[in-house]
């Protein structure tokens, strides 16, 4: 049966993401907080927070889900003339915060969730943990473009990602899938599909399959370097 739950301060186990409601898609609790152990504890049943500034925090789990396999990004060949021509750079984790700032400031004014102070503190805390890892693209020494999200075993969980140069978004998407795969992950769960996704090549998993995938892949661990602090080379 489908049941919303209200979640206290303390950090008790989420409902099973099956008993999410179907309208809103999604919806499974409300309130609680954002530890990093909520968070970390969330992910790890696939459950992630989604609110805008004025509302209670929000728990989701969608279904259907939207998710990548690493490697499997359409690439079209006009995007990939635009980034040779870039010549832009890209590293991991070299600016986490620049990164969830700017995605944050890039939401402002639309509609959707909006990346609040709160948000920005809990994230920046994970990545402090070795959880929240981001991808970099740079113009010379300029940030243009990344994206951000945590890392669960060999699933990869998307966040959110912006962009000051055209195209800037969709390189740092291209070097995730290309460094996800040089390091064995399995999936990348972007949570929800819109057609921009689904134009890039993400599918639509029934949530009880995307679950299962997570369980399979959640577990095992990632080789150590996999999120050092370095520049990174995107292979076209």
């Amino acid at each position: 049966m489908n049941s919303l739950s209200y979640l206290n301060n303390e950090l008790a186990k989420f409902p099973s993401p099956e008993y999410a409601l179907t309208d809103p898609n999604g919806l499974l609790a409300i309130g609680g907080d954002l530890h990093p152990k909520r968070l970390l504890s969330a992910y790890y049943d696939g459950i992630f927070p989604w609110f805008n500034e004025n509302d209670p925090i929000l728990w989701w789990s969608p279904d259907p889900r939207a998710v990548f396999v690493p490697g499997t990004m359409k690439i079209s060949r006009s995007l990939k003339r635009h980034i040779n021509k870039s010549q832009w750079r890209f590293s991991v984790n070299r600016a986490f915060n620049r990164v969830i700032e700017s995605c944050a400031q890039s939401r402002q004014g639309k509609e959707g969730t909006w990346i609040t102070a709160e948000i920005q503190h809990a994230y920046k805390a994970l990545h402090r943990q070795g959880k929240a890892h981001s991808i970099e693209v740079w113009e010379n020494e300029q940030l243009v473009g990344g994206l951000y999200g945590i890392a669960v075993g060999q699933v990869f969980c998307g966040e959110s990602m912006f962009h000051y140069k055209t195209n800037a978004s969709k390189a740092a998407m291209m070097m995730l899938h290309q460094h996800l795969l040089n390091h064995k992950f399995r999936l990348i769960d972007a949570q929800v599909m819109n057609p921009h996704l689904e134009s890039l090549g993400a599918k639509a998993l029934k949530r009880s399959d995307f679950i299962n995938l997570l369980k399979r892949f959640r577990d095992i661990e990632v080789a150590s370097d996999t999120w050092h602090c370095n520049e990174v080379f995107l292979e076209l």
